[in-house]
């Protein structure tokens, strides 16, 4: 399976792309659930390993041609539970999941994604990781 995400990875690179992302949407504790993999050191694994695998990409065509640097961006969020509406039509104050939980993890995958060595992006900032 990685090889078939690093051939993904250099095709967009060899088509001309600056920027690859980590195929890490969703992959946060939280959404993880749903496939039960929402253990902290498979989360985890799932996005360092994603990171790893755009840099080194990155890298080697960074070095094919200097001129032309390749970025990796790890792809953070969303979660599939949401804080501002409530998924129980007879409870319209409960949520699936508090604002903490929330906060750690997408802390949990940003600290995955740095480790794996991609600074992470989101729809609202995008943070490059130079090689």
């Amino acid at each position: 399976m990685p090889e078939t995400v690093y051939e993904i990875h250099s095709s967009y690179l060899e088509a001309g792309a600056d920027i690859i992302e980590t195929n890490t949407f969703n992959s946060t504790m939280i959404s993880m659930a749903d496939y039960e993999l929402d253990k902290k050191d498979e989360v985890y694994l799932i996005n360092k390993t994603a990171a790893e695998l755009a840099k080194k990409c990155c890298v080697e065509f960074t070095k094919k041609n200097p001129k032309k640097p390749r970025f990796a961006a790890g792809a953070v969020g969303p979660t599939n539970k949401t804080l501002s509406v409530s998924p129980s039509v007879e409870n319209p104050a409960f949520r699936g999941c508090n604002y903490d939980e929330i906060v750690e993890a997408y802390y949990e995958q940003v600290e995955a994604l740095l480790d794996g060595g991609g600074l992470p992006s989101s729809t609202s900032q995008l943070n490059l990781s130079r090689v």
